[in-house]
């Protein structure tokens, strides 16, 4: 469901706050280990740049959740953005 009381939260945002910062890894160290660059991994956190579907499917085999997790965060978003 999309929230129609608040802002959707962009999936940089998860990404940071739940997965980044509780695990103690940088930005850089979380690109070298999935083999993107890291200034892809900064502007997903900045909320500058969506999720593709390959980076979703990135997240998921390194955080263990499904590529689902992060597309349906992106499309959320999306639809609220538009």
């Amino acid at each position: 469901m999309i929230p129609s009381h608040r802002k959707a939260t962009h999936p940089g945002m998860i990404l940071l706050k739940q997965f980044i910062e509780p695990m103690g890894i940088t930005q850089k160290a979380l690109a070298m280990h999935i083999g993107i660059p890291a200034q892809q991994i900064n502007e997903i956190v900045r909320e500058v740049r969506g999720l593709s579907p390959n980076t979703a499917w990135l997240f998921s085999k390194t955080f263990k959740t499904t590529p689902e997790f992060w597309l349906n965060l992106q499309n959320n978003y999306d639809l609220f953005c538009s």
